[in-house]
């Protein structure tokens, strides 16, 4: 099998380094590696970095290099499909770090008859200090990020709605088409809907395993949350099926502590309280397990602030996403998002090799 694995970054000069050395040091034949980069008009030494890698002789099939004029994910993760040659297209994020047998244990189970296979995906930290120890454990936990099974590391082989670094084969692709350009945040949610939709199966397998750099500032992880939450509220319009109740859980919470807070202004605060209490209760919890599984942290100690910041802003971000519909669905009423998902089709139909 030849393999295209895919990669887009924007301004990531320092990210990448460490991608591009795993890269390099893949067991699977480099022969049959194709790299495809997209640069989404990097103003750092991004692009620079990629025509460097390209320059030296890793002795891959080819490495291919693609401009994108646009910022929007979708569109450079489309861009990347429709250069792609491969039988098989992995996806693997700029921000990520994949040992060496990060490519052959996915044509492996590939080979086992799967048509799209991942795996555990845990954050990791660069750099590491105390600070940053504690930003990665409130990510890493279930209470302060995502209850998707794919950021854990995997146990056995489970079918997920989901996968974060996806092997697909070219079939795949060919059948759905590319990613929708009208999303951002949640355009693989919608991507991952359709390929569910058309009968493919997404399989979680425990002997891949790739690794996300969480943010380093608790300001970025904030913002990071909050633009997650507007997507989910925006993408309810576009594709109400790709998103899950758990999505919503932020909002829940947010509005359950505006609509309460008006009877507790007006005297009678028990149930605001018994809400208070509740969550404290989960935030005590979940703190003292970050502590037990954890290499312990002197600020850790902030963890229980830490949360309620992070799903506060989820929660206010998609508030801000159901809000601004109107004025997204008028915004995007001319776009060419869904013709865009049919010529990727037509465009990895027209670049499948017969080998």
């Amino acid at each position: 099998m030849v393999v295209s694995l895919c990669m887009i970054a924007y301004n990531e000069a320092e990210a990448i380094q460490g991608l591009f050395s795993d890269i390099s040091l893949q067991d699977y034949p480099h022969e049959k590696i194709e790299i495809v980069f997209v640069d989404s008009m990097s103003t750092d030494s991004t692009y620079d970095r990629m025509e460097q890698f390209k320059n030296t002789d890793y002795g891959f099939m080819d490495v291919k290099i693609v401009q994108c004029a646009k910022r929007n994910q979708a569109f450079s993760w489309n861009a990347a499909l429709m250069t792609a040659t491969g039988d098989v297209i992995i996806r693997v994020d700029a921000h990520a770090r994949i040992p060496r047998n990060f490519v052959s244990r996915n044509v492996y189970n590939l080979r086992q008859g799967e048509n799209v296979v991942g795996g555990g995906r845990p954050n990791i930290s660069s750099n590491v200090s105390s600070w940053k120890m504690t930003l990665l454990a409130a990510e890493d936990s279930l209470f302060g990020s995502s209850v998707a099974a794919y950021r854990r590391p995997s146990t056995r082989k489970e079918y997920m709605d989901s996968l974060f670094h996806a092997a697909y084969r070219r079939e795949v692709i060919a059948a759905v088409g590319g990613f929708n350009e009208n999303l951002g945040r949640t355009e693989d949610n919608e991507f991952h809907y359709r390929i569910r939709q058309a009968g493919y199966k997404m399989c979680c397998c425990p002997d891949i395993i790739s690794y996300q750099h969480s943010r380093n500032t608790l300001r970025n992880m904030i913002r990071q949350k909050y633009s997650n939450g507007r997507w989910i509220g925006l993408t309810v319009s576009e594709c109400p099926g790709c998103l899950s109740y758990f999505h919503f859980a932020p909002f829940l919470f947010v509005m359950m502590i505006l609509g309460l807070t008006v009877p507790a202004v007006l005297g009678h605060p028990f149930f605001l309280y018994i809400l208070l209490l509740i969550y404290g209760m989960f935030d005590f919890v979940n703190t003292v397990g970050c502590c037990t599984v954890k290499n312990i942290q002197p600020q850790f100690i902030l963890l229980p602030f830490i949360f309620p910041l992070l799903h506060v802003a989820y929660g206010v971000g998609t508030i801000v996403g159901l809000l601004q519909i109107p004025f997204w669905r008028k915004k995007i009423s001319h776009s060419h998002a869904k013709e865009h998902i049919e010529k990727v089709k037509r465009k990895v139909i027209k670049n499948t090799v017969i080998r």
